[in-house]
């Protein structure tokens, strides 16, 4: 059995995130779909984590196993000329059979995009803050600083979030920020659903409402997604690497 991994770019804007769904365009389902044509073969496409809906990837991993040898080259240029314009194969190679693309992984690396100014080729890309400047930089680092470690993450959680287990351990978080534009980074072991746009929500309503770093941590220890703000628009949240 031969195992090949996929590294994929995707602009997420008109699909329903990563994950197969009924009545609905994804990204798993339109590679699966496209692998199958070329293979003729039934595909089982494990990605490395879901992405919401309009939500990017600079760097979602995937992999599939068949029984057929394959010519890397051609798959990956067959892939892509099947494949709509918003889906990109960047990479594609062959792994050993018993890698898996999700429970392999070590770190996960999200980044978040944040437009100073209005742009119309932003504008599905980014999201609108005029106003960031007016923020305490320092003290959004600061705030930041509070959520490195392992910690419960519940409370910046969706609330219908399958699994049971909310501790995620997060090793960096650190903002990025000039004229026109501000990038959020942040990586990780493990990310639940909603989790790194409600972070971002929330530090930047703590560093408007300049809060300090009790506020962070009761919304640790409140378990409780109500204790946390509302999560940013999708839109300018990019997967950006999986590390193995």
């Amino acid at each position: 059995m031969h195992n090949y991994k996929l590294t994929i770019q995707y602009d997420g804007t008109n699909y329903s995130g990563w994950q197969i769904q009924n009545n609905v365009p994804t990204i798993q389902q339109e590679i699966t779909e496209a692998l199958e044509k070329i293979l003729q073969e039934k595909i089982n496409l494990i990605g490395s984590g879901r992405t919401d809906a309009g939500v990017h990837a600079l760097g979602q991993t995937a992999n599939f196993k068949v029984e057929q040898k394959l010519d890397l080259y051609r798959i990956k240029h067959a892939l892509n000329s099947m494949l709509s314009n918003s889906i990109s194969i960047s990479e594609m190679n062959e792994v050993d059979e018993k890698f898996h693309a999700r429970f392999d992984a070590k770190k996960r690396s999200y980044i978040y995009l944040m437009n100073k100014q209005k742009s119309p080729f932003y504008f599905n890309y980014s999201y609108f803050l005029p106003r960031f400047d007016e923020l305490n930089f320092s003290l959004l680092k600061k705030l930041s600083n509070e959520l490195v470690g392992e910690y419960d993450f519940t409370s910046f959680a969706r609330k219908q979030t399958e699994v049971e287990n909310k501790i995620c351990n997060v090793h960096n978080i650190h903002w990025k920020s000039n004229a026109e534009r501000v990038i959020f980074y942040i990586e990780a072991n493990r990310f639940l659903h909603g989790m790194v746009r409600t972070i971002i929500g929330t530090l930047l309503f703590a560093a408007r409402k300049e809060k300090d770093n009790k506020y962070i941590t009761a919304v640790l220890e409140a378990k409780d997604r109500e204790a946390a703000a509302e999560a940013v628009p999708g839109k300018g949240l990019y997967l950006f690497k999986v590390r193995y």
